[in-house]
């Protein structure tokens, strides 16, 4: 088995980084159901203004996990998937490597 792509490790960097916040993942949760929601109504709830809640939105934004469309006057956000699809396909091979791994190990030990 080969090693995960390290190309696609950084890649993935922003990703992880921008999860690596409990406010990003809860509005990524958010927006992953599907409809898309206001900054207002991102707010709501978290205990964060308005500004608050944009600096996170910018930081997911640029790690390509949601989008952001100007509807009249306001900005709306949507999720988009194809960025977590990628880090989940990432960590499975990792997962994949390090099973593989222990099963090396465990043939050794019992050997």
């Amino acid at each position: 088995m080969s090693s995960p792509d390290l190309s696609a490790a950084e890649q993935l960097t922003p990703v992880f980084a921008a999860l690596g916040d409990v406010t990003r993942i809860q509005l990524v949760h958010r927006l992953g159901q599907g409809e898309p929601r206001s900054i207002a109504q991102l707010a709501e709830g978290l205990g964060l203004s308005h500004q608050g809640v944009t600096k996170h939105l910018k930081v997911l934004e640029g790690a390509g996990l949601v989008r952001g469309d100007k509807v009249g006057r306001e900005r709306r956000y949507v999720g988009t998937s194809e960025q977590l699809h990628a880090a989940r396909a990432y960590l499975h091979d990792v997962a994949d490597q390090w099973d593989a791994a222990l099963q090396r190990l465990q043939a050794f030990v019992e050997d």
